[in-house]
C-alpha cells in the first residue's frame, strides 16, 4: 500500500470512530434518561444499568453502521477538501479513483467486522441486554418455547403445543393440550387438527380425547367440534418478538429450513436476509454517498454544511426504503431476497454510475 493510500485510509478510519464516538454518547445519553425510571422503579441497582448500556453498545453500532461508513467517508474527503489537499492531488496528476479506493477499502474492511461482529458477538450482547430489560426490568418472563415450527407453552394447570402460521390471528394447527398427574404421567391429551380461540373459549375441529381411566389405561373419545374452556388464552402466552435478533447469522440460515409452514418459512428467510442486507447497507450507500459529495462540491464549495445533511438524509430514505421492502417481504408480497437486494442494486448501481462520470 502506497503512502497517499495510508494517508486517506488513516484519516477514514479516525473519521470513522470520532463519528462513531459522537453517535453512540447521544444515543446512550438519550436511551439512559429514557430507561432510568423504568430500571429504578424496578429497584435495580446502578451496575445493572452500566452493564446494560455497556453490552448495548455493540447493537448501537451495528445498527448505525450504515451511516457511520456514509458520514466517515463524506467528512474524510470534506476534510482533505477543505485543507486543499483534494485539490493538490488532482493538480499532481492523481485521478479521483485512486483518492476514492482506500475510502472503499476502509469500508469493506469495517463491514466485514459488522459481519464478523453479527455472528459472534451480537448473539450474545443482545441476549444479556434483552434479559436484563425484558425479564429483570419489565418481569415479562417467556412462558413458552418455539421448536422446529412449533410452539410449546407450560398453562397453570397444562401444556399446550400448536403450530401458529399466522402470528397475528388465534388460529393453530395441530393443536394439543395435555395435563399430568404427580407421577409425571399422562393424565388427559386433548388434541385437534384445528383450534381457535375467542371470548366464548377454544374451539377445537377433528381431534379427540384421552382421559385416564387406569394405571395404563386410557379411554378415546373422538369429536368433530367442541368448545374448551382451557386455563389459558393467547395473550397470555409470552414468546419474545426479539428472539430472531439473539441469533447469530448461521442460526438465522438453519431457521429457514427448521420450518414446517410457508409462512414461518418466509419470515424466517427475511429474517436471515434483512440481516445481511443491512450490514452491507453502508457500501451501496458509500458509492452513491461519493459522487453526491462532489457535486456538492463543485456547485456549493467546500463547506460540509451542505454534503452532511445531504448524506442524512439520503441515509434515512435508505432506511426508510428498505424497512418498507422487509415489510413486504414478511407478508410474501416479494421475495425475501429481492427486498434484501434491490436497494443495494439501485443505489450500488447509481452511484457507480454517477462516481463513473465524476470521475472520468
Amino acid at each position: 500500500m502506497t503512502l497517499l493510500n495510508r494517508y486517506i485510509l488513516s484519516q477514514f478510519v479516525r473519521t470513522f470512530f470520532i463519528v462513531a464516538a459522537a453517535f453512540l454518547a447521544i444515543y446512550i445519553l438519550i436511551d439512559f434518561f429514557e430507561k432510568i425510571d423504568n430500571f429504578m422503579e424496578a429497584g435495580k441497582s446502578m451496575n445493572l444499568v452500566l452493564k446494560f448500556f455497556l453490552l448495548n453498545i455493540p447493537f448501537i453500532i451495528d445498527m448505525l453502521g450504515p451511516v457511520l461508513i456514509l458520514l466517515s467517508s463524506v467528512i474524510s474527503l470534506g476534510i482533505l477538501s477543505h485543507n486543499n489537499e483534494l485539490t493538490a492531488m488532482m493538480a499532481g496528476g492523481i485521478h479521483m479513483r485512486t483518492i476514492i479506493n482506500p475510502i472503499l477499502i476502509g469500508a469493506m474492511i469495517f463491514t466485514m467486522l459488522f459481519l464478523a461482529m453479527a455472528q459472534w458477538l451480537l448473539p450474545r450482547t443482545i441476549e444479556a441486554t434483552n434479559t436484563i430489560w425484558y425479564e429483570n426490568v419489565k418481569g415479562m418472563v417467556p412462558l413458552g418455547i418455539y421448536r422446529n415450527g412449533r410452539y410449546y407453552y407450560k398453562g397453570k394447570e397444562g401444556f399446550f403445543s400448536f403450530a401458529r402460521p399466522w402470528p397475528d390471528k388465534n388460529i393453530f394447527l395441530d393443536f394439543s393440550y395435555s395435563t399430568w398427574d404427580d407421577k409425571h404421567r399422562l393424565k388427559t391429551l386433548i388434541a385437534a387438527k384445528k383450534a381457535e380461540w375467542n371470548e366464548a373459549g377454544w374451539h377445537l375441529s377433528y381431534g379427540q380425547i384421552q382421559d385416564q381411566t387406569g394405571q395404563n389405561e386410557y379411554l378415546t373419545t373422538p369429536f368433530v367440534y367442541k368448545i374448551f374452556s382451557f386455563p389459558g388464552r393467547p395473550d397470555f402466552f409470552f414468546i419474545p418478538k426479539y428472539q430472531s435478533a439473539e441469533l447469530s447469522l448461521t442460526e438465522l440460515f438453519q431457521a429457514i429450513h427448521k420450518q414446517e409452514t410457508h409462512n414461518e418459512t418466509v419470515i424466517a428467510k427475511t429474517n436471515f436476509y434483512s440481516r445481511i442486507s443491512y450490514t452491507l447497507l453502508g457500501l451501496p450507500l458509500l458509492l452513491l454517498g461519493l459522487p453526491v459529495l462532489l457535486l456538492s462540491y463543485k456547485k456549493w464549495g467546500k463547506d460540509l454544511s451542505v454534503a452532511i445533511p445531504v448524506s442524512c438524509g439520503m441515509a434515512f430514505v435508505a432506511w426508510g426504503f428498505w424497512g418498507a421492502l422487509q415489510s413486504l417481504a414478511r407478508v410474501d408480497y416479494i421475495s425475501p431476497l429481492l427486498a434484501a437486494s434491490l436497494i443495494h442494486v439501485i443505489f450500488g448501481l447509481s452511484g457507480f454510475l454517477l462516481l463513473h462520470k465524476q470521475a472520468s
